[in-house]
């Protein structure tokens, strides 16, 4: 979309509060020349997310599908093999949605005891024991007020109330950690309930929020303010970068284990106390595997995620990509929907689906390394992958990897 545009306007430099700015206005042609660009770097191909050198290869555990009927489904045996980065791919209607979701997701709920709506059709479910959880990973925020942020929902900030808690100040006034939650009654402004903004009704208008005229956006009452960890108030904390939150509690491992991951997936710029609704879907998507990337549970869980890619920038793909690949490391199992040509040529296995769209879809085109859907003739997925594989190659050795 980007090579056919008649102008093309760039933000950056980064994100977070490293963007903001208009980076370029201009033409492709004019917008390959950039030499800020990030956008331009990965046109230029100076980086690009390399195809990879070597693949998982698929072991005995496999979740096997057999007479998948739902829908445009044309009674298809598919077989997922557990531990690996599978992408489901074909044409819009073709069935993915279909299989991954009202087949295969409903159906592994349901053998764990969580399911009670209906499965779509399919005779038979194999290997659901080598699975301990199936998990949707989306792109819906991770809570729809302002005090749902990254820090409470990696549960980071419970360590960090506990912390203050700890001061010699906040014994001396009787505070608890609990004082230094925005969530309960007790140390939050009241005001605004802990939210550090209220509604102002417009009537026929839609509804403005405001900071809070006694907390001043704060969310905290001022005797809460008033305790500091190392010099910085809760408050404060909120405010900080994941970051340089990183090298504030360098001391405390319970904090770190948690922000940790956030920074390796390419969030570190977000703060700590960010409200959700200022996330996008990419942001929240993978505050949602950092979280579970941090909970270090042990379970064998399959992830679920239907085109992820959507509405994503070259670069937040490639910390994407990096996220797969460390739930992929803790033993875990990634089953995508993707268009994205990026991602799949990433994949260790690929199903794909056709070969058109609704009553023409619905069949096993063909599974395998995406070097092998690469030589289907009837794949319309292999027939642009035969290209991308053999760019991806030069890039892979000629190419900057995005880190």
């Amino acid at each position: 979309m980007i090579k056919v545009a008649d102008r093309i306007i760039d933000m950056g430099l980064g994100a977070g509060e490293q963007g903001g700015r208009v980076i370029f206005s201009g033409t492709l042609a004019e917008l390959t020349q950039d030499p800020r660009s990030l956008t331009a770097k990965y046109l230029r191909d100076e980086l690009a997310i390399p195809v990879p050198a070597t693949r998982r290869k698929p072991t005995n555990q496999k979740l096997k599908v057999l007479g998948a009927s739902e829908h445009n489904l044309k009674d298809v045996d598919v077989e997922i093999p557990l531990g690996l980065l599978t992408c489901v791919t074909g044409v819009s209607g073709s069935g993915k949605s279909t299989l991954v979701h009202d087949v295969i997701y409903a159906a592994l709920k349901k053998t764990k005891g969580d399911w009670d709506r209906r499965v779509g059709k399919h005779r038979k479910l194999e290997g659901a024991e080598f699975v301990t959880d199936v998990v949707l990973v989306d792109q819906a925020p991770i809570g729809r007020t302002p005090r749902s942020n990254p820090v409470t929902y990696l549960k980071a900030f419970d360590p960090i109330r506990e912390l203050f808690a700890t001061t010699k100040d906040a014994r001396a006034r009787g505070l608890t950690a609990s004082h230094f939650s925005f969530n309960v009654p007790g140390g939050r402004c009241e005001a605004c309930e802990g939210e550090g903004e209220v509604k102002v009704e417009m009537q026929f208008l839609a509804d403005v929020f405001v900071p809070c005229d006694q907390c001043e956006g704060k969310r905290f009452k001022s005797q809460v303010l008033d305790v500091k960890y190392r010099g910085r108030s809760v408050d404060q904390v909120l405010d900080t970068t994941v970051r340089e939150a990183l090298t504030f509690f360098s001391s405390s491992p319970k904090v770190l284990r948690r922000l940790q991951v956030l920074d390796e997936i390419g969030l570190g710029y977000l703060r700590l106390g960010q409200p959700a609704t200022t996330l996008s879907g990419g942001e929240a998507q993978r505050i949602k595997i950092a979280a579970h990337l941090s909970s270090h549970s042990g379970d064998r869980v399959l992830y679920i995620l239907d085109e992820p890619t959507t509405g994503l920038h070259f670069d937040d793909i490639a910390k994407l990509l990096a996220a797969f690949r460390k739930l992929l490391q803790a033993g875990h199992t990634l089953l995508v929907i993707e268009h994205n040509l990026d991602v799949i040529k990433t994949a260790d296995w690929v199903v794909d689906l056709g070969p058109e769209g609704g009553e023409e879809g619905g069949q096993l085109i063909a599974s395998g390394t995406p070097e092998q859907i690469s030589t289907v003739g009837s794949s319309h997925t292999g027939r642009y992958l035969r290209d991308v594989l053999a760019v991806g190659r030069v890039n892979a050795y000629g190419a900057a990897r995005p880190q």
